[in-house]
């Protein structure tokens, strides 16, 4: 089975609950869309994020140059992705083109399980299975007031874990935003990020002081590849500190352990080289003790934890529902991998036209 043909379509997906985070705002979700076929008729589905609608056009001109140089090898995503690594050993993959790379990979292990005949996880070694979720499509940077009342629409939504956004100028606010969210919902888990909106030194402070909030996690506090920085708070911090969405590579992941700078790790598939990147990932974190949770991508991560060692959580997030025909769903805390071939992915094609970028 050879590939035959990319397809790369631009879309911008409405958002329930609009993200503003102390990073900035993100009004509708930037998403290119990824089919990718076989000369047997198999078509590899997957899709990335890219941030903004003028990163849309680039991403799609990398994945067709990309695709170039592919086009007619055979469905082996390991040899596809070493081939392409090869090609781009003087570039180097970080950016828009590590994303259409981590698209295409992603793609490429869909239409292999498909061809399969099995769904993704069962390929790679694991089983369909229910892992926890907890909702991050809510609790924004906002007023203080609203908050307590979201998180309770949140966990009805099925789940028994929600994650929090601080960042604010004024760390009273920030502080108040946690005891009122965490009052409400009780003994369901809080989780908080701070989208790396501090310098160290705040940092430090604002850690120290929510330490004891009964916090699961304190999320990227700092900028992502202050490594040094990272091992500081997370030496004088009680509640664990988690990072790692923004890591391009293992490399990198190699260096945030080997620095201690963080307790849990939670690569993005796009951003961490696609499965195959996730997978170096997984052994990485496995050789090390590290619980790895996922970041955005549901439909991909839940196949993915299933076959990681030190699966911990999945974010949930539902910025791709708008075109799926089947979305991941939650219940009782839990999303379960679905049974289909390959990730699962069908495209909504009357929603996929209505939102062309």
């Amino acid at each position: 089975m050879n590939l035959r043909a990319l397809r790369a379509r631009p879309v911008l997906v409405p958002v329930r609950r609009p993200p503003v985070s102390a990073s900035g705002a993100i009004p509708e979700a930037a998403l290119v869309l990824f089919d990718l076929e076989t000369d047997q008729g198999v078509t590899g589905r997957s899709y990335v994020f890219g941030f903004a609608p003028w990163a849309l056009a680039p991403i799609v001109g990398c994945a067709q140059g990309l695709f170039a140089m592919i086009e007619g090898d055979p469905l082996a995503p390991l040899d596809l992705e070493a081939k392409l690594r090869r090609q781009l050993a003087l570039l180097d993959s970080p950016g828009l083109v590590g994303l259409a790379l981590a698209g295409i990979d992603m793609a490429a292990w869909d239409a292999l399980a498909q061809a399969r005949g099995v769904p993704l996880v069962t390929l790679l070694g694991g089983t369909p299975k229910a892992i926890a979720a907890y909702n991050s499509t809510g609790l924004w940077i906002q007023a203080v007031e609203p908050l307590a009342d979201e998180a309770t629409a949140l966990l009805a939504e099925g789940f028994t874990a929600v994650k929090l956004r601080l960042g604010r100028d004024d760390f009273a606010q920030d502080l108040a935003a946690v005891r009122a969210v965490k009052k409400r919902i009780g003994e369901a888990t809080l989780m908080c990020d701070f989208n790396q909106r501090l310098t160290v030194n705040e940092a430090l402070r604002r850690a120290r002081a929510l330490d004891g909030e009964g916090l699961y996690w304190i999320e990227e506090p700092v900028r992502h590849d202050d490594y040094e920085g990272y091992a500081r708070i997370a030496a004088k911090t009680v509640t664990p500190i988690q990072t790692g969405e923004n890591l391009v590579d293992t490399f990198e992941m190699a260096r945030a352990i080997a620095l201690r700078s963080l307790d849990f790790v939670m690569p993005d598939v796009q951003r961490i080289g696609g499965v195959t990147g996730w997978l170096r990932a997984a052994a990485l974190a496995h050789a090390h003790g590290i619980e790895m949770s996922s970041h955005l991508f549901p439909e991909f991560s839940l196949h993915l934890l299933g076959a990681t060692p030190t699966c911990h959580w999945l974010e949930f997030m539902d910025w791709a529902a708008p075109v799926l025909q089947e979305p991941v769903r939650v219940k009782d805390g839990f999303a379960r991998t679905p049974d289909r071939p390959g990730a699962g992915i069908q495209w909504d094609e009357a929603a996929v036209k209505r939102y062309s970028a």
